[in-house]
């Protein structure tokens, strides 16, 4: 019972950090236009370069990047609502446009009236200002709404409380006379009812949330590189679980992360201090307190993994050294440009787990060495060539030091290519290139491709002829790994692994899965994760269309 219930309470949490990657992926895009944007608007930077004629104060140009700046803060400064709509959206089993709805819904209703109890309790006078006993910083604005500031935590609560209800009340039947409320209609309604309660609920319990956070802070900020090193450990440790978000979120977006006065306006969470900072025109150097929590990575993804992929390929046999090299040169690619790493990290998490640990001791390091040259360089949402270029070396070496994780680029390179050839071979592991002859991968020739095409022009004509489905080989073959049609919930993905739910996690079959493209796979009770890669966001949409249209060819 003690075990169901873990499962349980594990498989919630996963699908809560599921549902968090839908606002960070849209993180980059807010990022790279604030970054642009501050950069190119700050006229110490238009002075440095000489650009005053074409950016000066003024301008078209100098107008459009003020623009592009106050897109992408407002992204950054909106996050709780998009948590608020994305837990919604992301923990509802269906009508999910209604859940979104009511997410928007109650995140109003329950500032509104924490406001609305903030004015009655004097905290908030008539005029707008806060009372002089209010601890600076602990209310703000949302959606121009005086209230608590409660950050993404506001909006998860949100998500969640809206999930609940919508997947308890969706298909609810009402008696005749009230019968137009029932349904999806009655779930706003009911949403908008607990959303008072929650801020009810909230205005009197969360300043005391709001202190143990900051004093998390302050422990954590304290605790030096002892606590940077842990924060770079745990990160990287609980990718295999697909936790990482939801542990390392509360750094970037709470007070756990640092506070600091910004231009007038307190800012919590370390990503938000960075951004904050990237936007104002005073700062003469980023601050190294909140960047210790992002900086860490770049080492990682840009050198230490890339070391990682060139052992794996020197130790593969020479007769598959081919086929290895385009898998492991694009894999390595992904990770030097983009900071995606887990196609790499996969690969040698299921052959050598003790490796992985290593790994995992290597990234705190990274951070603890970021922290203590004081290399302050931020980020969107992971650590690669775009970002370095970006929040780094556009930003110019005064402001992050960016010069100074050269070096140790090419120490992560080198160690870990020694490192992890030297294991390879050792324990003679079976990393990709060194599996039985019978395993080989096989490479497809042009003649292969257009066989294939052909094959699959003659089952599209027949699958018309026959009502107009057509069978999808790979498609079949997940749905075949994942246990069948009727055991698969819900999938979702994020930026490499396909995750969903399923009736009985002992129907799914990993070495099918594999055979469908998948790195590897991941079991915790009836929450899957599968692991394809950053191609994972074409195959999510194509899966689920495909069972859509399987399911009512069957006529379920």
């Amino acid at each position: 019972m003690a075990s169901s219930k873990k499962q349980k309470a594990l498989t919630v949490i996963q699908t809560i950090g599921r549902s968090f990657f839908l606002p960070i992926s849209i993180l980059p895009v807010a990022g790279l236009l604030l970054g642009i944007g501050a950069s190119f608007s700050n006229m110490a930077t238009v002075q440095q370069y000489g650009l005053e004629s074409i950016m000066g104060a003024g301008t078209l140009l100098n107008h459009t990047f003020l623009l592009m700046s106050a897109v992408g803060s407002a992204v950054f400064a909106n996050l709780p609502l998009l948590f608020a709509l994305a837990v919604a959206l992301g923990m509802a089993k269906e009508e999910k446009a209604v859940a979104v709805l009511s997410a928007a819904l109650s995140f109003i209703v329950m500032h509104k009236t924490i406001y609305e109890l903030l004015v009655f309790s004097g905290q908030i006078l008539p005029d707008g200002a806060l009372a002089s006993n209010v601890i600076a910083g602990t209310i703000g604005s949302t959606l121009g709404i005086q209230t608590l500031e409660m950050g993404i935590f506001g909006g998860i609560l949100v998500g969640l409380m809206v999930a609940i209800l919508h997947n308890r009340f969706y298909k609810i039947e009402l008696p005749a006379v009230f019968s137009f409320f029932g349904g999806v209609r009655f779930v706003p309604i009911i949403c908008t009812l607990a959303s008072i309660v929650l801020g009810v609920v909230c205005y009197f319990v969360w300043p005391h949330i709001q202190q143990l956070i900051l004093a998390s802070g302050h422990l954590v900020v304290k605790s030096g590189y002892i606590g940077t090193f842990i924060f770079g450990f745990m990160e990287r440790a609980l990718i295999p679980f697909g936790l990482h978000h939801v542990f390392y979120m509360p750094f970037w977006q709470s007070a756990m992360g640092g506070a600091m006065m910004i231009d007038g306006h307190m800012v919590y969470g370390a990503q938000n201090i960075f951004f904050a900072q990237l936007a104002s025109p005073d700062v003469v150097h980023f601050d190294i307190s909140a960047a210790r929590f992002m900086t860490g990575k770049y080492a990682i993804m840009m050198g230490g993994l890339i070391g990682a992929s060139l052992a794996m390929y020197t130790t593969a046999k020479t007769t598959k050294r081919k086929v290895v090299g385009g898998l492991l040169f694009s894999a390595a690619l992904t990770s030097f440009l983009t900071g995606i790493t887990e196609p790499i990290e996969f690969t040698f998490l299921f052959v050598a787990p003790l490796l992985y640990i290593v790994h995992c001791a290597f990234a705190g390091l990274s951070f603890v060495l970021v922290h203590l040259f004081n290399i302050t360089i931020g980020t969107t949402f992971s650590c690669g060539l775009i970002d370095y270029i970006l929040y780094g070396v556009m930003q110019g070496n005064d402001k992050t030091n960016w010069v100074r994780l050269l070096p140790i680029f090419v120490i992560y390179f080198t160690v870990y290519y020694f490192l992890f050839r030297w294991v390879i071979l050792k324990w003679d592991l079976q990393t990709p290139g060194r599996e039985a002859d019978d395993q080989e991968t096989k490479l497809y020739t042009k003649t292969d491709y257009k066989a294939k095409k052909e094959q699959a022009a003659a089952k599209e004509e027949k699958a018309e002829a026959d009502g107009g489905f057509v069978v999808d080989e790979q498609m079949e073959t997940i749905i075949e790994g994942l246990g069948g049609l009727d055991n698969m919930e819900n999938p979702e993905c994020c930026a490499t692994r396909l995750r969903l739910n399923v009736q009985d996690s002992s129907k799914v079959n990993k070495n099918i899965l594999k055979k469908a493209g998948a790195v590897g796979t991941i079991i915790n009770g009836q929450a899957i994760q599968v692991i394809f890669g950053p191609v994972v966001s074409t195959i999510k949409p194509k899966l689920q269309a495909y069972m859509d249209k399987k399911r009512a060819s069957l006529g379920k």
